[in-house]
C-alpha cells in the first residue's frame, strides 16, 4: 500500500461525500498561485474538523496556524450564529491571503487573523482575558506544539477540545533517535500531554492525499 492508494481512495470519498464547494476550491488555488506551502488539511480533514466542531457545539475557536486560511474556513462555517474564530499566523503574507479567502467564503466577521509568533499572541490572549475557548486547533511549526498546548490550556474550560494536527511524522514519532526536530517536537508534546493530569487524549493514525500521519484528540477534564 503507497501513497497513490491513499490518495485514490481519497478522492473517491471526497466525490462521493462532499459537495462541490467553490469557495474552498478557491482558496486552495489561490494559495497555490500566491506561492504558500500545499500543507492544507485535505478536504475529508476539513469536513471531519467541521463535524467535530458541530458535534461538540462549540461557539469559540482557537487556531494556532492559520496559512491560507482552508482549516479556517473549515472551522468558522460549523459556528452558531454568533460564533467566533480567532486564528493566529507568524507570516504576514499568508494572513494577507487568509483574509481574502475568508472573505471571499463570506465569513469575515466571524473570523479574526493575528499575526505574530504564536506564543506571544497566546500570552496576549490570557492578558486580555479572551478565553475560554471551546475548540483548539494546532497546526503550526511542529517544534512548538508542546508549548502551543500548555499555552491553549491556559485559554480552556472543562470539556474544551484540542486537536494537533501532524503528529505522527510517517511513523517517525515512534523513533527517539531522530533527528528530526519536527519528530522531536511532536514526542515533546506526547510526553507533556501524557503526563498532565487535566486531561484525556488519543492519536489516530491516519493515510490519505497527505500520506501517512495522525492527529492528536484532547478533552480538558
Amino acid at each position: 500500500m503507497d501513497d497513490k492508494l491513499w490518495t485514490n481512495v481519497d478522492e473517491y470519498l471526497a466525490e462521493k461525500l462532499l459537495p462541490d464547494d467553490p469557495a474552498l476550491e478557491g482558496a486552495l488555488e489561490k494559495n497555490t498561485a500566491e506561492g504558500l506551502p500545499a500543507i492544507d488539511v485535505s478536504a475529508l480533514q476539513g469536513r471531519f474538523l467541521h463535524l467535530l466542531v458541530k458535534l461538540h457545539g462549540s461557539r469559540r475557536i482557537l487556531e494556532i496556524g492559520t496559512l491560507g486560511g482552508y482549516s479556517t474556513i473549515c472551522l468558522a462555517r460549523a459556528l452558531p450564529a454568533g460564533g467566533k474564530l480567532i486564528s493566529l499566523e507568524l507570516d504576514e503574507k499568508h494572513a494577507r491571503v487568509a483574509r481574502e479567502n475568508i472573505a471571499t467564503a463570506g465569513l469575515a466577521e466571524r473570523v479574526e487573523i493575528q499575526v505574530g509568533p504564536a506564543l506571544e499572541s497566546l500570552a496576549q490572549l490570557q492578558a486580555d482575558k479572551a478565553g475560554p475557548f471551546d475548540f483548539v486547533f494546532i497546526d503550526a511549526d511542529k517544534p512548538n506544539t508542546g508549548p502551543y498546548f500548555e499555552r491553549a490550556m491556559e485559554l480552556c474550560r472543562s470539556g474544551s477540545i484540542i486537536i494537533a494536527d501532524n503528529v505522527v511524522r510517517k511513523g517517525q514519532l515512534a523513533d527517539p533517535a531522530s533527528k528530526d526536530v519536527n519528530v522531536q517536537g511532536m514526542r515533546r508534546f506526547i510526553d507533556t500531554v501524557s503526563k498532565d493530569s487535566r486531561v484525556e487524549a488519543s492519536t489516530i493514525q491516519t493515510v490519505g492525499a497527505k500520506g501517512y500521519d495522525g492527529f492528536t484528540l484532547i478533552r480538558v477534564l
